[in-house]
């Protein structure tokens, strides 16, 4: 059985993974609340945090994602104050990533 470790290490794997595939759209590195983050522009669009990635979805997309197993509203905070347009999802959906970082870019502009 993976522990939270295990799981936020692979998160981390398949999160350099997805930075590298979405470079050739533009995509550079940054920071969001101190977490690696995928911006373009000035703009974040996907967060690794904890085992998971959050995205900034658009309505469509966004209902989708949140009917993962696992996934919740992007609360970085702890405080109870999600992010609204963010969703984050568990690293046993990364195969799905690739695809949520494409909708979320397109959401903010990229």
């Amino acid at each position: 059985m993976a522990t939270d470790e295990d799981r936020i290490t692979a998160a981390r794997a398949e999160f350099d993974d997805l930075e590298e595939r979405m470079s050739q759209h533009g995509s550079v590195r940054g920071t969001l609340f101190g977490k690696p983050c995928l911006k373009v522009g000035t703009k974040a669009y996907a967060c690794q945090f904890r085992d998971g990635v959050a995205f900034k979805l658009p309505p469509d997309p966004h209902a989708a994602a949140l009917k993962l197993t696992g996934a919740e509203l992007f609360d970085p905070s702890g405080k109870g104050r999600p992010m609204k347009e963010w969703v984050q999802i568990p690293v046993r959906h990364a195969k799905k990533w690739p695809e949520l970082a494409l909708q979320a870019l397109e959401h903010v502009g990229g």
